[in-house]
């Protein structure tokens, strides 16, 4: 259990993995084209474009049609874009599939990474998603094997939520020696149901971080937050630099001032008691939300009271976030509806048809 008034180890955040990775700067997309609060657009544009010969957008597949043409506006002439992404992910929360489109059209250079190297195959993480991603049912190891890959088989959904809980709190930590707030993340196909996000979180915060008598707390929206506890930003916020997915720890709580502040990448973030509505616990988030995210270890929950949500591309983007390790917790009759569930949503688009005209025939188009 993490002590409320600890300092928890930061986990570097997408931007700055890549940064270590390659040498050279990142930045989100916003940063990057200078996001205007008062105006509501991008500084950056056609009149004032970047300065660059090569952009390397990563994690495209979350990237939605108007983010995309804010960007390709901003490019100066001589420039290239080089994209990267996993069309297997879920699309954009925004509007269009512009990753699968853009490989759908057949009009770009693409290459597609398909080996299993060794140290891959040694992972059943690696080796699960990629069966996922065909359509077959993850190989599940017995719990008590060495493995990075596990399923726990759960009765029914109250089951399955007191397993993630133990599973979290007790098991993962004795046996991995993982941190269960900071290492340990439970993704869950949606908020809402027993074992949704919403409901687990406060299972998980009971259990993580009980709070003492002699701490504050706050309570809004229906949360009571405490010293020390895992919160998530949900709304772009300009003026204090949070941005959708942003996650940190409360470090503060002053009741005489009404406000609270939370440590995000080790900087504190004030807010005020009345604007707490921005943020939610963290001990579970919706594998929606952890899109461009990875974890040390990842607990997923798959139950057939998740049925609607339940679709390939959701499991395989919430097995794909596991670092070290993946835990499914659940009903393999639910695993099997999410690996059956190959299209889900289908999403209308006509980029993918625009792209693959000839310009005669583009210029030609009807408006509407």
């Amino acid at each position: 259990m993490i002590r409320p008034h600890s300092a928890p180890k930061k986990v570097p955040n997408s931007t700055e993995r890549l940064s270590e990775t390659t040498g050279l700067q990142a930045k989100t997309i916003h940063r990057l084209l200078e996001f205007d609060p008062k105006g509501g657009g991008f500084l950056r544009s056609k009149d004032l474009p970047l300065e660059c010969d090569l952009l390397v957008l990563d994690e495209v597949s979350m990237v939605d049609v108007p983010l995309m043409a804010s960007v390709l506006k901003a490019m100066p002439d001589p420039a290239a874009v080089l994209i990267v992404g996993d069309v297997d992910q879920l699309p954009s929360v925004g509007p269009g599939q512009v990753l699968a489109d853009l490989i759908g059209c057949a009009q770009l250079p693409v290459a597609r990474l398909t080996d299993i190297f060794r140290q891959a195959r040694e992972s059943r993480i690696i080796v699960n998603a990629h069966r996922v991603n065909r359509g077959a049912m993850p190989e599940f190891e017995p719990p008590g094997g060495d493995s990075d890959f596990y399923f726990i088989e759960a009765a029914d959904p109250e089951d399955a939520a007191a397993k993630v809980v133990k599973v979290v709190a007790e098991r993962i930590p004795a046996r991995f020696g993982l941190d269960p707030i900071r290492d340990v993340q439970v993704l869950c196909p949606m908020n809402r149901g027993g074992v949704g996000a919403r409901a687990l979180n406060l299972a998980l915060q009971a259990t993580l971080n009980p709070g003492r008598a002699d701490q504050p707390t706050v309570e809004r929206f229906g949360f009571t937050y405490r010293l020390g506890d895992k919160v998530m930003q949900i709304e772009n916020n300009y003026d204090r630099e949070t941005f959708n997915g942003d996650i940190g720890f409360i470090s503060r709580i002053d009741c005489e001032e009404g406000e609270l502040t939370v440590d995000i990448d080790g900087r504190p973030v004030v807010y005020p008691f009345g604007e707490l509505d921005e943020v939610v616990l963290a001990y579970a988030n919706t594998i929606h939300k952890s899109q461009g995210s990875e974890y040390p270890a990842v607990v997923i929950p798959v139950v057939t009271q998740h049925y609607a949500m339940l679709q390939r591309n959701l499991l395989y983007t919430g097995l794909t976030r596991g670092k070290r390790l993946v835990v499914l917790v659940g009903q393999r009759k639910a695993v099997a509806i999410a690996v059956r569930g190959a299209h889900g949503h289908r999403r209308w688009s006509k980029l993918k048809e625009m792209l693959m005209m000839d310009d005669a025939t583009f210029a030609a188009r009807p408006l509407a």
